[in-house]
């Protein structure tokens, strides 16, 4: 069974057509660099481009870095506040022939961690964390998630925790990752006493050098790599899409 996501980002807008059984792609996905400036219909329109590069006409997942309710963002990280307001579903509905789903961004690759990666098959509170830019993260209480947590916002030691401890800080103070780690690790102990959660996943591009930072942490909860990787949100866009979940 296939399905189709798209994964809007502040830099590149990428979508593929997904296996939902296997949740992998299904053949080349296509990344086209986010237009600058990001405004809502240049980018509806290398959504819609995407969509039709792949002659997809069912239902589409389509992710935002935001907050979404109701198909509303109300939130816009990395991309233009001009979004802040505007219908995404309503925006592309003449653009393309499917019916869209939305939903934030780090919520969608949550739900892919959950279904195929890290979080398969686990009970309990369940976070997933994205670094990057900011901060993402995906909340889930035995498999069902709770949509819309902006927990890279959490105040750690009189400032935003992303501001501390995303990647992107790590990358503008040329930080080491034992030093870095040390960051992470003071806020996910904040997070910790806010949801005790049973599981924590780490996604994000620094992810992929897991070994150099994780076993470095010191948290009560035990702290996994992602699995999907860099694919997780349009897995788990073209997911939400099949399963009606979302805003």
């Amino acid at each position: 069974m296939l399905g189709f996501g798209v994964d809007i980002g502040g830099s590149g807008i990428k979508g593929c057509l997904v296996d939902l059984v296997e949740g992998d792609l299904h053949g080349e996905r296509l990344r086209i660099d986010t237009p600058q400036p990001s405004l809502p219909e240049s980018v509806h329109d290398v959504v819609a481009q995407i969509v039709g590069h792949f002659g997809w006409e069912g239902r589409v997942g389509v992710t935002f870095p935001g907050v979404m309710k109701n198909g509303v963002a109300h939130t816009a990280a990395n991309v233009d506040k001009s979004w802040i307001g505007t219908h995404l579903a309503e925006g592309l509905a003449s653009r393309i022939p499917g019916t869209v789903q939305t939903l934030n961004d780090a919520d969608a690759a949550g739900l892919a961690e959950m279904r195929f990666g890290a979080g398969r098959d686990r009970r309990g509170v369940v976070l997933m964390l994205t670094f990057g830019t900011g901060i993402g993260s995906a909340l889930f209480t035995d498999g069902v998630l709770v949509p819309n947590t902006e927990f890279g916002h959490i105040e750690v030691d009189g400032e935003d925790g992303e501001r501390r401890a995303s990647a992107a800080a790590r990358e503008r103070e040329d930080l080491s990752y034992p030093q870095w780690a040390k960051r992470v690790d003071r806020y996910l102990d904040v997070l910790e006493a806010c949801v005790w959660p049973d599981l924590i996943i780490v996604g994000g591009g620094v992810s992929k050098k897991a070994h150099k930072w994780v076993p470095l942490l010191s948290t009560r909860t035990p702290v996994v790599p992602a699995e999907l990787r860099g694919d997780a949100g349009i897995v788990g866009a073209a997911l939400a899409a099949e399963e009606r979940i979302g805003q």
